[in-house]
Order: C-alpha cells, then sequence, then structure tokens
C-alpha cells in the first residue's frame, strides 16, 4: 500500500534526475513515497515493471517507467482499485472520465457518512458531558415543573466515570425531545400503576406485586440496563434518599418505603438477600 503522503507532482522526475540507465527501486520508492514492497508487488502483477536491468540483475526504472507509476500513485490517492488503474493505463477505449466521476461520487458519499459520523460523535460528546441534550426549557417542558436541569450535572458529576454513565450518555445521544417525552410518560405511567396498586393495598410478594416490580425494571431500563441487584439499590435509594422519597411518597405518602418492600420481597422470590444487594 502506499503511504500517506501527497502524490508525486510533475516536478519530481526531474529532482530524481533519472538518466537513460534508470533507476534502483529503494530510489524510486523514495522519490514516489511508496514502499519496496509495494514496486516489488505491481511489478509482480504486471502492473508497473521496470524496463531495465543493471549488471547484477537489479530493477532499474526509466523515466517512462516513473511516469507510469506517477498515475498509479495518483488514481490510488484518488481510491480506485488496481484492476480499474490497470484498466485506465492499459486500455485505450477506457473511458477515464466516466470511471473517475463514478469514483468522485463513492468519495463524496464517504464525505457525506463521515459528515453523518462527525455529528453523531458530536451528540455523544456532549451526551457524556451533559446527559440530556436538551435546553432547559425543553426539560421542564418535557419532565415537568418540579424538574431542576441541574440534576444532569449532579447525576454526571456523581456516576460520571460509571459504565451506566456510558450507557445512559449513548442513548441520550439518540434522543430529542419526543423520545424523551415518551420516556417520560412511561415512567409517569408506571407511577400512576404503583399508585393505584399502593390504593389496592397490593402486598409484597404478591402475584401483582412481583409485575410492578419486573414492570419498574422495564421502564427503567430506557436509562440503562437495570440488573435485580441494582434494582434493589435503587429501591433503597427511593426510600432514603430525601430527594427521591419526597417524590414517591408526594404521590402517596409512605409508597418510597412500600415500594422497596416490593422490590425487596421480589429479589427474596428469585434467590436473592436484598441485604447483600450492589450495585453491579
Amino acid at each position: 500500500m502506499t503511504e500517506s503522503r501527497p502524490f508525486p507532482r510533475a516536478g519530481v522526475l526531474d529532482r530524481a534526475g533519472v538518466r537513460d540507465d534508470g533507476l534502483t527501486v529503494g530510489r524510486v520508492a523514495d522519490v514516489l513515497g511508496i514502499t519496496v514492497r509495494t514496486l516489488h508487488h505491481w511489478d509482480e502483477i504486471a502492473l508497473a515493471r521496470p524496463s531495465l536491468r543493471s549488471d547484477a540483475g537489479y530493477r532499474l526504472y526509466t523515466t517512462r517507467d516513473i511516469e507510469r507509476l506517477q498515475r498509479i500513485v495518483l488514481y490510488r490517492e484518488l481510491g480506485l482499485g488496481l484492476a480499474a488503474i490497470r484498466t485506465l493505463l492499459d486500455d485505450p477505449a477506457a473511458a477515464a472520465p466516466a470511471e473517475l466521476r463514478r469514483q468522485q461520487e463513492r468519495i463524496r458519499e464517504r464525505i457525506a457518512r463521515l459528515e453523518q459520523l462527525d455529528a453523531g460523535l458530536g451528540r455523544m460528546i456532549a451526551a457524556h458531558e451533559r446527559g440530556v441534550l436538551l435546553t432547559p426549557e425543553q426539560q421542564v417542558a418535557v419532565f415537568g415543573r418540579d424538574w431542576d436541569p441541574a440534576w444532569a450535572e449532579g447525576a454526571r458529576a456523581r456516576w460520571g466515570t460509571t459504565a451506566q454513565w456510558a450507557q445512559y450518555a449513548e442513548r441520550s445521544a439518540e434522543r430529542g425531545a419526543e423520545e424523551w417525552q415518551a420516556v417520560a410518560e412511561a415512567m409517569t405511567g408506571f407511577e400512576q400503576e404503583l399508585a393505584a396498586a399502593f390504593d389496592d393495598g397490593v402486598a409484597p410478594a404478591d402475584a401483582a406485586a412481583d409485575r410492578l416490580v419486573e414492570r419498574h425494571r422495564a421502564v427503567f431500563s430506557a436509562y440503562f440496563p437495570l440488573t435485580r441487584s441494582m434494582q434493589v439499590c435503587v429501591a433503597r435509594t427511593y426510600a432514603e434518599d430525601p430527594g427521591f422519597a419526597a417524590h414517591y411518597d408526594g404521590i402517596r405518602p409512605g409508597m418510597a418505603a412500600w415500594f422497596r418492600a416490593l422490590v425487596d420481597a421480589s429479589a427474596r422470590a428469585h434467590g436473592m438477600d436484598p441485604d447483600t444487594a450492589i450495585w453491579e
């Protein structure tokens, strides 16, 4: 393969000092910015063969040989394959402009793809740094008037080095206001289910309670995958963290501790001691 240096300009032949007795492989490789191995390969496949041999049997390239090599290097820099290059060089009927236009279109398509990747990387970086890629006004509109946009920054400061934050950021990078609205509505719907179950007196270890616990894991996984052990830790936070407890107890007094009891009972039913649960 050619090295990533500019293809030779027209004046390179003059500077190379090609004489009638030709240049060696090493000298030509240096002049054109390619490897000796590449020249040997092109010789083996009869794409560009040296016209001369020294008395000792070494390959020697003439001025015309190097001119052909220059064209090969140029076409390679433009992205053409060796088969297409051979056709352009050796087939008098080959339509060089048509082939070059096709290659130009392929390059433009690659540029467009790279621009998309660049934009995606920009969003990914911003998501890792900010969490939610919405303006403060959009966040309040989506998550409600009680939402504080500073919470995302606090979450990054606390969990920004964890695998879960990386997963959260990767999903956030793909979400706009509509996608976040769907996530928020799913969580609101789940909290309404919790309130109804609380009012109905659903007890830990009930079948209905276990369904709620599984529903919580599914809804929460919109942020990042939640294992059963991690869910126990989340429910513990709901009950013990003043902010979370105020939110859930604001829906129904005592609901935060009640939901934690549901999650703990479900964990035991699945063979896990909730007292030993850890964040995985």
